[in-house]
């Protein structure tokens, strides 16, 4: 048990040392097509003119695709638009950090076999 808490408590401090930033925003550019930058304000548009086409007819299959894909290329650019980036810290934190994480697979790896070989006795 001791192993499993030392890798969750290196677990949190590893991602905690990560920040995430992203540069999504209305005016900014997200796709690029022939040199020609698409922002995702103007990723609205063709699903303004789906959901435009949706409620006049719910049937008409180009409308669901423009509301759709408009949808989903927003998503993907918003996704495609973060950035991780690693906390400056001491020595001594990414030292504690590691010695946690990997000592405690350590142990963890060390119970697994010592549990295998008392089962592997209670066998034979």
């Amino acid at each position: 048990m001791l192993g499993i808490a030392l890798v969750i408590v290196g677990i949190y401090l590893l991602l905690n040392a990560i920040r995430v930033v992203h540069g999504f925003g209305f005016g900014r550019g997200i796709y690029t097509i022939g040199g020609f930058g698409i922002t995702s304000g103007m990723i609205l548009i063709p699903f303004i003119i789906g959901v435009v086409i949706i409620f006049y007819d719910r049937d008409k299959w180009y409308g669901w695709l423009l509301a759709v894909g408009s949808l989903l290329a927003l998503i993907v650019g918003a996704i495609a638009s973060i950035q991780f980036s690693f906390q400056g810290m001491s020595a001594f934190d990414i030292i504690v950090v590691l010695v946690l994480l990997f000592g405690g697979v350590g142990l963890v790896l060390s119970s697994l076999e010592d549990l295998n070989k008392s089962l592997s006795q209670k066998d034979a």
